[in-house]
């Protein structure tokens, strides 16, 4: 049995940009693309979440549901940089951390480095050096399992701490909705809705067989939650295979304007986040789910990497006008990423080549 703590930033983009700006403090402000430029929101601020803004959301619809929106471009050099001074406290008490993202990372405190009997109080020194040290809050959840550490992170956010004991593991899960279960998204909620299924109680119910059924291999994964089961490690080293976004529409695409717009916001989104990792990707998949819940893929595989909104969406375009639609209506759309490499590390290599030629809690 593991003792793991997942830290969460809260609202991290957009609390940095209103602590080095203190005149947006306090007001709804998000991160992204202006919506004259058509962009998508990267981070909402916790008083533009009020209006029901979130990331990955339009601009254009972000800022008809609060008209006096402040809009900030990215600034990744930055968050990277606070990224790194907070990814130094957590080595402070462990080796195993698996950042998940600049702002999110689940560490193994089962052994730390300064012997403390109690995760929570881990958690808590973290906290407090991230707020000391970044002027920044954050959220963290402590627990048996990764699973249960990042669902106890969503719990009493911003600036809380929440921990699931073991004793208290299954008892948590089980009247959990299921809409909040992490990786079972609006669209797949829906669909166990459908089958009667609305709490984790619901789910634990269920045979591997009927979930397999319904929802093909994640049908084991929902298995081992519903009973509060997750022996994933957590991975210090895990090399990023892939990076993408994808989106399911709550009502299917029929308009094919409509589904290249959503297409362009997708590939926005997968610009952002490979800005954020600092990545190029030589080969775009382009992901397609129908009405029937067929799915089908596209790839294209460039002589030379690419990171750039215009490319991202000129080759998935193609690749999406090389499919027969056949009158059928699209309920996902998904782009990413593979074959990565690092621009920093690129331009490493490149250079000098150039130059010349029992556990408690």
């Amino acid at each position: 049995m593991r003792k793991i703590v997942h830290v969460d930033m809260d609202a991290f983009y957009a609390s940095v940009e209103q602590r080095d700006n203190p005149s947006y403090r306090g007001k709804p402000l998000v991160v992204g693309g202006s919506p004259n430029q058509r962009g998508v929101v990267a981070a909402a601020s916790y008083e533009a979440r009020k209006f029901g803004i979130h990331s990955a959301m339009p601009s254009v619809t972000a800022i008809a549901r609060c008209p006096e929106l402040i809009f900030v471009r990215p600034r990744f050099n930055v968050y990277r940089e606070i990224s790194a001074t907070i990814h130094t406290i957590f080595k402070r008490y462990t080796e195993l951390v698996e950042g998940v993202a600049l702002d999110e990372a689940y560490l193994d405190v089962t052994e730390n480095k300064q012997n403390i009997t109690y995760a929570s109080t881990i958690a808590r020194h973290i906290k407090t050096a991230i707020l000391q040290e970044t002027e920044l809050t954050a959220t963290a959840g402590v627990s048996i399992n990764k699973f249960l550490s990042k669902m106890a992170s969503g719990q009493n956010k911003p600036n809380g701490l929440t921990v699931i004991l073991p004793e208290q593991a299954i008892a948590f899960v089980e009247q959990l909705p299921i809409e909040k279960f992490h990786g079972i998204g609006e669209v797949t909620a829906a669909k166990m809705h459908s089958l009667g299924i609305h709490t984790g109680a619901e789910l634990k119910r269920r045979s591997l067989l009927e979930l397999t059924h319904h929802f093909g291999s994640l049908g084991h994964y929902y298995y081992k939650i519903a009973r509060a089961e997750d022996d994933r490690p957590v991975e210090p080293n895990r090399v990023r295979k892939s990076i993408g976004a994808e989106t399911s529409f709550a009502q299917d695409l029929r308009d094919i304007s409509q589904m290249l717009q959503e297409l362009e916001q997708i590939a926005q989104i997968v610009e952002q986040r490979l800005e954020q990792h600092e990545m190029r990707g030589r080969t775009l998949t382009l992901k397609v789910k129908f009405s029937d819940y067929q799915q089908l893929t596209r790839s294209k595989t460039m002589l030379a990497p690419i990171s750039e909104l215009s490319r991202i969406f000129e080759i998935a375009k193609g690749l999406f006008e090389s499919i027969e639609l056949e009158n059928r209506s699209i309920r996902l759309l998904g782009i990413s990423l593979s074959n990565l490499d690092n621009q920093k590390q690129s331009q490493a290599i490149q250079l000098p080549l150039f130059q010349n030629a029992g556990i408690v809690f």
